[in-house]
Order: C-alpha cells, then sequence, then structure tokens
C-alpha cells in the first residue's frame, strides 16, 4: 500500500519519473499522516504515468516551508500545481506568482482561501461526511442504521456526547462540524443527546493542525472537569482518525476499559492503526475516503486544463473560498465499521488482510 512508502521530503525535492510532458507541482501539508503520505504517493504515479515529471513536496505543517516549496516550482518552471494548503488562507501571494507565470492551480481536499488564482477544487462531499460521521455514532448507539435510517425501538437515552472539530485554519473542519451537527443537534434539542461540557461551538472543540496530542490533552480535560463525579461519556464525536486516537489514549489513561462502558468513538481516513482500532472495539468507526480516486480526479483536472480543455466539476455553488466559488469536483465516502472492512478496504485493495491483522 502506498501508505506504507515514502513520498517525498520536508526540503529536498522528489522528483519523478522522465515525462516529457512537462514538470508539475504537488504540495502537501505533513507526512506525519499516513493519510497525505497515500495522496501525495497516489498524485505523483499517476502523474507519471501521464508522462509528467512530478514535483512532490511535504511541509510538515510550517506554513512558510510550504510558500518557499511552492515558490520553488514556480521557479523550476512547473507547467501546473496541485496544492493540499496547511492553512488555506496563507497562500495569497504565491499563488499570485503563480498566475503571473499563467501556471493553473488545483486545490487538493482543503479548500485554498481569499484569492481568485485557484482554477478548480478536488475533495469529498465534506458535509456528508460529517453527516457520515454523525450516523457512525449514532449506530454505535443503537439509534440509526449507518445510512441514519431510525432504528425502531431505538434507547431513549440519555447518552453524554462531547465533540471534537479539526484546525479552525482548515475549511473542511467547519464542513465536517456542521454537517455533523446538523444530525446531531435534533437529538441535542430533544435530550437525547447531552454535551455535558456544553462545549458546542467550533471555536471551543476545535483541534489546531488536527493534533493528536492536543485532542489527548482537551479530552483529559475534559474527563476530570465534568466525568469525575462517576458519570461516564458515551460518545464522543471525532473528525479525523488521529484525533481519535489521542481520545483513546485519553480515555485509557483515565481508566475506561474497552467493553465496560467503552464510548463509541468516530473518526476520517481509515488509517491503518484505526482500522486495527475499531478491529479491537477501541475506536467505534472511521470515514473512509479513497485517496486514490481523489488522486485521479485532481490528475484529470491538470490534464484537462494544461491540453485547453475544461476538466469535469460536479458542484459550482457550495464552496465560495471569500473571492470567488471555486468549481468543484466531489467524491462519495463511505462509513466503515468493524462488519465491513473486509467489503469496503480489503476487497477494494485499499489495505491488506496482512496489514489489518498484523
Amino acid at each position: 500500500m502506498a501508505a506504507c512508502a515514502s513520498g517525498g521530503n520536508a526540503t529536498g525535492g522528489d522528483g519523478g519519473g522522465d515525462g516529457d510532458k512537462g514538470l508539475i507541482g504537488v504540495a502537501m501539508p505533513t507526512k506525519s499522516s499516513e493519510r497525505w503520505i497515500a495522496d501525495g504517493n497516489a498524485v505523483k504515479s499517476q502523474l507519471e504515468e501521464q508522462g509528467f515529471t512530478v514535483d512532490l513536496q511535504y511541509a510538515e505543517d510550517d506554513i512558510p516551508m510550504q510558500v518557499s516549496q511552492i515558490e520553488n516550482m514556480i521557479t523550476k518552471g512547473a507547467e501546473a500545481l496541485i496544492v493540499a494548503s496547511i492553512d488555506g488562507t496563507t497562500l495569497t501571494s504565491v499563488l499570485q506568482d503563480a498566475a503571473d507565470a499563467d501556471i493553473p492551480v488545483i486545490a487538493y481536499d482543503r479548500l485554498i482561501r481569499d484569492t481568485e488564482n485557484v482554477n478548480y477544487y478536488a475533495s469529498f462531499d465534506n458535509f456528508k461526511v460529517g453527516q457520515q460521521q454523525a450516523w457512525s455514532v449514532l449506530n454505535g448507539l443503537g439509534l440509526v442504521e449507518l445510512d441514519g435510517t431510525a432504528i425502531e425501538g431505538a434507547p431513549a437515552g440519555p447518552f453524554n456526547l462531547e465533540l471534537f472539530a479539526g484546525s479552525l485554519d482548515d475549511n473542511n473542519a467547519f464542513f465536517f462540524f456542521n454537517g455533523a451537527m446538523d444530525i446531531f443537534q435534533p437529538l441535542i434539542d430533544d435530550g437525547v443527546l447531552v454535551v455535558k461540557s456544553n462545549q458546542t461551538d467550533i471555536e471551543q472543540v476545535a483541534t489546531l493542525r488536527w493534533a493528536g496530542e492536543e485532542a489527548q490533552a482537551r479530552m483529559e480535560d475534559l474527563l476530570t472537569a465534568q466525568y469525575s463525579d462517576g458519570t461516564v461519556v458515551n460518545a464522543i464525536l471525532s473528525p479525523y482518525d488521529g484525533i481519535s486516537r489521542g481520545i483513546i489514549s485519553a480515555l485509557e489513561g483515565s481508566g475506561y476499559t474497552v467493553g465496560e462502558g467503552w464510548p463509541i468513538i468516530s473518526g476520517q481516513d481509515a488509517e491503518i492503526d484505526s482500522v486495527k482500532a475499531i478491529n479491537s472495539g477501541e475506536q467505534y468507526g472511521t470515514i473512509f475516503k479513497d485517496t486514490r480516486e481523489l488522486a485521479a480526479v485532481a490528475v484529470d483536472m491538470a490534464v484537462a486544463l494544461l491540453n485547453g480543455e475544461e476538466p469535469e466539476t460536479n458542484n459550482t455553488e457550495d464552496y465560495d473560498n471569500g473571492v470567488k466559488v471555486v468549481p468543484s469536483f466531489l467524491l462519495d465516502s463511505a462509513i466503515v465499521v468493524k462488519d465491513n472492512i473486509p467489503a469496503l478496504l480489503i476487497d477494494s485493495g485499499y489495505w491488506t488482510e496482512a496489514e489489518i491483522n498484523g
């Protein structure tokens, strides 16, 4: 699996292939998440198959480093840029340089904000991803099927729920959180779900840089402040597998035991450690976003632009970056729980049975 391989480094170039169609720069945010390694490798390999040379760079969540990497891609004569931004608001100047050089820019999974110099956006239906995360939590509580259909005779609750969101500098964090709250809020209003901390605004529950250690620290604080009276947290909305693992560490450190009042925990990205955690019962579910399909969309967009063609899109309304609505192509995602790991992740070739069970 590509996620296990190295896909470039933070300071040196990772050019690939001897393609004669020109150079394409690919800027990824970090190698600390196996998801981004998989994305980078998928984009790189697919561009090389099309005959391009690829400059793949990872910035290790260092904004000035990512700006410098993109500047270098422009200097090297990149024909196009595919950019998964660290902070979608910080690339205005360097993308103006790209525009001045007639270099098209494709925002990859994270919307680039506050600039007219982004041509297209390739991502998933991120509001629906948030809904799916909520449905996975409610499914674990016995309230709904995985598609959100109510279960007859479901328990009345109340269930204690705590909320986590992604990083406020990532536009996707808002879509994920708003999608989840679209599902949760009616149940909170009805008393089926109780957020004991009363922290229900994204600014209160955000996790800087999506960092697992930040999530662990906040979960430890919540357990101390809200659950030291003997009550238990029944469910936790986590928007990303790395955050989920931080939450799991906090629960284990506070005396929670899998199978004995262990809470339902969501996730996203189907990272191998979290798939293993789903198998072991530590994490209930995750959202599978096939990075191979997303890479294919971004590559097709780049190739179409370089051929003077208009890339395919399926959303021209929802992704306003503050300056323009960026035409987008949104892919579907799927909820993974223990029972459907073989069908969704193994049969598709995303992970092997040996990797999951190893």
